[in-house]
């Protein structure tokens, strides 16, 4: 990456820089490879932040089928982790895991699980995982809530109903045939494999998973640096964790050197039991001294930011961090230099963010309180008195996530951890009704990156940081590129 004039003596947030178009050979987006260059060979370079709101079993499901990784987080019991890594591991990599429920769940309970998914249904499943029919908001609008779902469902015979083996044109084309907007897949037990809608099967062909050597979808952990990080790290590696991320507010301290060098040697050792190599994270730092100084103790992949994320308090009640683009450039050249890679942790809130991130040489880039207005993400779908929906979120170096954080602490000691907080508690964070689902944000994000990358003349990603091009803008000139949903 160059600047287009003299690179400035002050930081750059990804608003103060654009991207310069060059002379470009490429003839459609979709020759763009997208691989991560972190090492970890994604094959869209997305990591889902460990936040509690945010990254739970559905979310891992849903971003791995479509190439990216999501990062359980290190708030959540070691043995839960476990149950959902498992859970992840066994989940289909073509059709999506539905909502299921049984004849004789009342209205009012299906109602309140179909909103966790994007395709709005639910399967209604035998004691013997077996379909039975399917129902929908819309088949459960008008009735009372006491109602048993058998008497609102669509009954199996009248739906498209596909071998788990089927390709994702396969179940395109059934659906279009039939005229009908989900497909069931089942084994030839006809036990219940998972479900399609034609945008899935859209994207499905669309899209690479991100998958282990053994053909299962990928999950990271976060594992922390307080308690015994080297257990959980044992424990997550032994359950099938494909990432162990270590971070903390602070990531440029003692305790976390020694702990990233603790845990390596349990990954070490691990891999020379099983042959199975788990990439170490990080974080969070925003200089070349801390980039090393990880590098040297352990990491792999050092995250990058402190305060640029939007539940982040940290800037405005301490003073520190640093402006997003300056650390991603700085910190990623110094990885480069040893042979590693970075991680750009927060401040993306359009797809031209992470673009710019990628051009300055960050491996993937994480994304946080962006995706926690999805259906996807852990927290109930609300609304407001506008009847307008939403999913509440909060930070993780917040009061609410200390309290979690410490719920084995006495009464006094988590009330004095709650003191420092640096985080927001509590934030509404609205689904937007155009992309309401994590899928339609990769959607948006992913022809963004690629577009990107053909404007720079780049094939792949480590084109697009070599070619690059960034010029630095007044804030007019940031204002100027907004596009207005409304006329003047």
């Amino acid at each position: 990456m160059r600047f287009s004039t003299s690179k400035p003596d002050y930081d750059l947030t990804y608003d103060d820089v654009f991207m310069s178009p060059t002379r470009s050979s490429i003839r459609s987006r979709l020759d763009v490879d997208l691989t991560s260059t972190d090492g970890s060979h994604l094959p869209l370079p997305l990591v889902v932040a460990n936040m509690t709101a945010i990254a739970g079993r559905r979310m891992a499901e849903t971003v791995a089928r479509r190439g990216g990784l999501v990062i359980f987080p290190q708030d959540v019991p070691a043995h839960l982790v476990v149950r959902d890594i498992e859970r992840v591991k066994a989940a289909p990599v073509v059709f999506e895991t539905p909502v299921h429920v049984s004849p004789d769940t009342t209205a009012s309970e299906a109602l309140a699980l179909i909103p966790k998914r994007s395709h709005g249904a639910a399967v209604v499943l035998d004691e013997d995982r077996r379909p039975l029919g399917l129902v929908t908001k819309s088949d459960l609008d008008g009735i009372d809530r006491l109602v048993q779902v058998r008497e609102a469902m669509v009954p199996i015979g009248e739906l498209t109903v596909v071998s788990g083996e089927a390709s994702p044109t396969e179940v395109f084309d059934e659906l279009a045939n039939r005229r009908q907007k989900i497909a069931i897949a089942t084994d030839a037990d006809g036990v219940l494999v998972g479900v399609l809608t034609p945008k899935g099967a859209m994207r499905a062909a669309l899209y690479q998973p991100a998958l282990d050597p053994s053909g299962r979808l990928r999950v990271g952990t976060a594992i922390g640096i307080s308690g015994d990080a080297v257990a959980r790290a044992r424990t997550v590696l032994e359950a099938g964790s494909d990432m162990l991320v270590m971070d903390t507010a602070h990531g440029h301290q003692e305790r976390m050197i020694t702990a990233v060098e603790k845990v390596r040697r349990v990954r070490d050792e691990y891999a020379a039991a099983t042959g199975r190599h788990v990439l170490i994270v990080a974080g969070n730092i925003v200089t070349r001294e801390g980039t090393t100084d990880l590098i040297d103790a352990g990491a792999d992949i050092v995250k990058v930011g402190v305060g640029p994320g939007a539940m982040c308090t940290t800037r405005m009640q301490t003073g520190v961090g640093r402006p997003q683009f300056s650390a991603v450039l700085d910190c990623a050249e110094a990885a480069r230099d040893m042979g590693k890679a970075i991680w750009a942790d927060g401040g993306v809130r359009h797809p031209r963010d992470v673009a710019l991130a990628l051009a300055a040489g960050a491996g993937a880039v994480m994304i946080g309180s962006w995706f926690a207005g999805t259906h996807e993400s852990t927290g109930s779908l609300m609304s407001d008195a506008n009847g307008r929906s939403y999913k509440e979120s909060f930070g993780m170096a917040s009061s609410r996530a200390v309290r979690a954080r410490t719920r084995n602490q006495s009464l006094l000691e988590r009330a004095r951890a709650a003191l420092f907080e640096e985080g927001i508690s509590n934030s509404r964070m609205y689904l937007d009704p155009q992309r309401p689902g994590v899928e339609d944000l990769i959607d948006f994000i992913v022809t963004g990156v690629r577009s990107s990358c053909t404007y720079a003349g780049a094939r792949t990603l480590e084109d697009f940081h070599a070619r690059a091009t960034i010029g630095v803008q007044s804030r007019s000139g940031y204002e100027e590129g907004r596009p207005l949903h409304v006329s003047w």
